[in-house]
Order: structure tokens, then sequence, then C-alpha cells
């Protein structure tokens, strides 16, 4: 049966409620199928779940950028990185609402906004607050990520009317440490429960390409599949290895330092599985991947991608190539929506 004739039936993840109780032993067996067969089943469950062919266009703005106190070994932002990023003060809210306006022109629907800081400091709130509300004037998603929230900060964006705020886990919990010391993986499922108890839809996921083995990239699918509510957003990012990062500088001379094609296409279709209502975001190394490798992830289920010419510090594909790619996919850009209720509020949600 060809994809163009999928049998209509609801798969069992569309009947009842979503999975949350999924083994590693159970994700390893998708990872391990057959690429054709484990591309078949994440588009039957992407079609059930998702409108086929329409891609959700998102645009990510630096507000505040570099000098930030982590030390993730893949940032270019980190003051522990020697990359030459001077560190920039917080945006001026003009500037912010110009630059989304700009992004809504293009076709964005979701414009995300981000701050290299360990957390955002009280007297930064009221002008992002503000950001939040003019952006969601201009009828845009918004979302945001700025390091770790305190129950207080997660409400006042709740309130502001923030729809989504991303907080990456990054990768598995066993290989956490190696990536990052200045906080601990136990410290973003505090934010990311801050940002659930306050109301607001959760944007969480990773990067792969680090230098880890397929057993962390089941961790990590793992990790959020099983997190008491699956992230309404789940960017998957491929490492972009930065001359002066940790990563950057010991992955640059050996083959780990990009993922193999098949195994990002692999790891998006088993994210597509295991969280069906999820939008599944092509986010970092983007850039560098062929539009084959990018047809592969759409038919694998990805349903989101970052356009423009920056993602945060790093290149991006641009409008202009995006918009020829779409034409020769026969993809469309998905049309603005009310944004999806958090996922506790949602029928059959579980």
């Amino acid at each position: 049966m060809s994809l163009g004739h999928v049998d209509p039936r609801p798969l069992p993840q569309a009947r009842g409620a979503l999975r949350t109780d999924w083994t590693r032993a159970e994700i390893a067996a998708l990872f391990d199928r057959p690429l054709l067969d484990l591309l078949y089943e994440a588009q039957q469950v992407h079609r059930a779940h998702h409108a086929p062919n329409e891609v959700q266009l998102s645009t990510l703005l630096s507000i505040k950028t570099g000098g930030c106190p982590e030390d993730c070994g893949y940032c270019a932002q980190s003051v522990h990185a020697e990359t030459g990023l001077k560190a920039t003060k917080l945006m001026d809210v003009r500037a912010v609402l110009q630059a989304a306006a700009q992004a809504r022109d293009h076709g964005s629907t979701r414009f995300c906004m981000g701050a290299a800081w360990r957390n955002p400091k009280d007297r930064d709130m009221p002008a992002i607050v503000e950001m939040v509300k003019g952006v969601r004037a201009m009828g845009m998603e918004t979302c945001m990520t700025l390091g770790m929230l305190s129950e207080r900060q997660a409400q006042m964006l709740a309130d502001a009317g923030l729809d989504y705020y991303n907080h990456n886990i990054d990768t598995s919990p066993e290989r956490y440490g190696e990536v990052i010391s200045t906080r601990s993986f136990e410290d973003r499922l505090e934010t990311l429960d801050h940002v659930r108890q306050s109301g607001m839809n959760v944007c969480c996921g990773g990067i792969v390409g680090m230098g880890e083995t397929r057993e962390d990239r089941i961790g990590f699918i793992h990790a959020l599949a099983t997190l008491p509510d699956h992230p309404e957003s789940v960017p998957i990012n491929a490492l972009v290895p930065v001359k002066g990062t940790v990563l950057g500088d010991m992955l640059a001379d050996t083959p780990l330092a990009k993922i193999d094609d098949i195994e990002f296409v692999r790891t998006v279709a088993v994210a597509r599985i295991a969280m069906p209502q999820s939008m599944v975001r092509l986010s970092a190394g983007r850039e560098s991947m062929s539009e084959s490798t990018q047809a592969l992830c759409f038919m694998a289920g990805a349903n989101s991608i970052f356009t423009g010419d920056k993602l945060l510090t790093a290149p991006n594909a641009g409008d202009d190539s995006d918009a020829a790619m779409f034409a020769k996919l026969g993809l469309a850009p998905m049309a603005a929506a009310d944004p999806a209720p958090p996922a506790g509020l949602r029928q059959g949600a579980g």
C-alpha cells in the first residue's frame, strides 16, 4: 500500500491516551527497524494527528547574545568558550517587535526569542513581558528561551500570554554531565515543571551529533516521551561545531562531528512515533542538510522548521531557499492558528 493511500483507520496512538510509559527497549526497537518500515509507521502516525504536507515556519531571534555563565560544551555564547563573540545587552522592545513584524511578513507564524542567560533577572522581566504582549498582538504565536525560571517568573510570562517556553534537556540523562556541569538535568526538569504548572505549552528537545552513542539518543527520546505530558514542541538540533567551544574543538577533526544523515532521520521518526501530537521541529544544523535529507525528515514526521538566515548565532537556511524547497516538495507553510492548550487540558492527554 502506497503512502498516497494510507489506511484511514486511526492508529492505536490516535484512539486513546497518549503514552508516557515508553520503555527504553521499545524505543531501541524502533531505532533498529528497517528504515523504510520505520518511515512508513512514522508517516502513518503523523497523518493520524497532523495535516500532511504542511510545515510550520518559525523565526528565532537572539534578544540578548553572549556572556552566559553556563558551560554548555556546544554553545558559542558561553563565557567559557573562546569564540570571540561579544556579549550584548537585552534588545530594545521596539527593535524586537520590528524583527517580529518582518518575520510575520515573510510567512512565520511563531516568533521565538532567546536570551543567553542562566536565568532572567527580575529587572528584565517588564521588558520581556512587553515583548510577549507586542508579538502576540501581531497574531503570532510566541515562544521564549531565557534559561531557568522560578515559579513566579513562569507565571509572569504565562500572564503576559506567552504561548510556549523552550527549555531543552539537550541529551540523555547519562550523557548530560559530560556536556554541561553548571546546572543539572534535574534543574532542567524543575523549570519544565514550573512552565507546565503555569499553564504555558512546553517546547523541549535537544541536540544530536555531539559524539553521543545511539544508546544516548534512545535515552534522549525516552526522557522526553516519558515526561508527565509530552512537550507540545520538540526541536531536534544537529550539532553545528563551533571552533572555540569544548565540543567544537573536540569533534572538529573526527567523523563524529556530523551525525550520519540516516541516523538523524531515524531520530526524527522515533520522536514522531513516541510523541504523536507534538510538533517536531528541524532546528540547528539544517543549513548543512541536503534537500533530500530534509525531505526524508518531513516523511519521518517533522512538521516545523526555523526559517531565516540565522539561529541565535548559528547560520540557517534562508527564506528564499526554504520557499524553493517547499515548492519542489509540494509543501505549504502552516497557517497561523490558535496555539494548542497545554497537554493536561487536551482530550485524551495522559
